[in-house]
């Protein structure tokens, strides 16, 4: 009978182990969720990168879905009043006319297009560029990271020589090349070779923390076991670098922003008859002394995006940091 007891004692001890394990991973994210939302600076860039998005998502659609603004952004007409923005926020009790769009809100262009449709539909392109970009620079700056990190030896110089070739040319010195290749190729594949000219950093950021992990006891018990090298990276390791893969995620998605812009502004970034922010910003530079508003809304939209993003990162980063012991209440 004893023997019997203490044959069955393990079942219950395992269970309740995984189960502990299972609080203290529970724990854990509830935790960095508490210290994200309790980063003001993070909360707010959520709020305005979610209604840049927004907005930019419902007021002209987007493919199949059909967007609340009567107006679309290929579609020319007459300049009225040199095309001034019809916008009016001032309250009524001011001696305002209080809140209305009215019929251009962003103005007119040259040829009397809608200026609220037109940098709306930049909005989208920049913004899918934006994603683009950080996806595909995250995916191989982690793979290529993870894999100089845990291999060491040759493979790790190879790939880190090449990561420091890329990284010796300047950005926006790459980013241009790429531009006079594959602008005039679309959007989609524009992103894409975009992504693939930024992704150094997060390779550096990966590598170095793969290198701490490789040598923890957990990846020593999986190793011994026979557990497959590919396995014991994306199974293994890469769950615990999530924190810093997130956080390089949403800075190259903010540097995208600003390199499409930088290459839209010296004609290698979108090409027309499409537009992006940056391309506005470039086609009505001149009419900055004139009509402000033109070179105004793009900017400002650029703006937003850009630094909501840096602030959405920040927060990631702070949620993430072991170091951070305590959330106040």
């Amino acid at each position: 009978m004893s023997e019997t007891k203490t044959a069955t004692t393990p079942a219950p001890d395992n269970a309740a182990a995984a189960e502990g394990l299972n609080v203290v991973a529970r724990t854990q994210r509830q935790l960095v969720l508490r210290r994200f939302l309790r980063h003001r600076g993070a909360i707010f860039g959520m709020v305005l990168f979610g209604l840049v998005v927004l907005l930019a998502v419902t007021s002209i659609g987007a493919g199949p879905i059909p967007g609340w603004w009567d107006k679309s952004p290929t579609e020319t007409g007459t300049v009225d009043g040199m095309g001034k923005p019809t916008l009016s926020v001032v309250p009524g009790f001011l001696g305002g006319g209080g809140f209305h769009l009215g019929e251009h809100p962003f103005g007119q262009d040259n040829t009397g297009r809608d200026y609220f449709a037109l940098t709306m539909r930049g909005a989208q392109v920049s913004l899918t560029i934006a994603v683009i970009v950080g996806l595909v620079a995250t995916m191989v700056g982690t793979v290529i990271g993870a894999t100089a990190g845990y291999f060491r030896g040759w493979t790790e110089s190879v790939l880190m020589r090449i990561t420091d070739v890329v990284i010796a040319i300047p950005t926006l010195l790459l980013a241009g090349l790429i531009g006079v290749i594959v602008a005039d190729k679309g959007v989609v594949l524009f992103a894409l070779f975009l992504g693939l000219g930024l992704w150094t950093s997060t390779a550096r950021l990966v590598r170095g923390q793969v290198l701490s992990l490789r040598e923890k006891e957990f990846v020593e018990a999986a190793r011994s076991v026979g557990t497959p090298a590919h396995r014991i990276i994306f199974k293994h390791i890469l769950p615990n670098t999530v924190g810093i893969i997130i956080v390089a995620a949403t800075l190259a998605i903010a540097a995208a922003v600003l390199t499409e812009s930088a290459l839209s502004f010296v004609g290698l970034g979108v090409q027309p008859p499409d537009t992006s922010l940056g391309r506005l910003i470039t086609d009505y530079r001149t009419a900055l002394s004139v009509r402000p508003w033109l070179f105004y809304w793009p900017g400002a939209f650029i703006i937003a995006i850009a630094l909501s993003v840096n602030f959405i990162g920040d927060g990631l980063r702070d949620a993430f940091d072991p170091r951070q012991t305590r959330v106040r209440d």
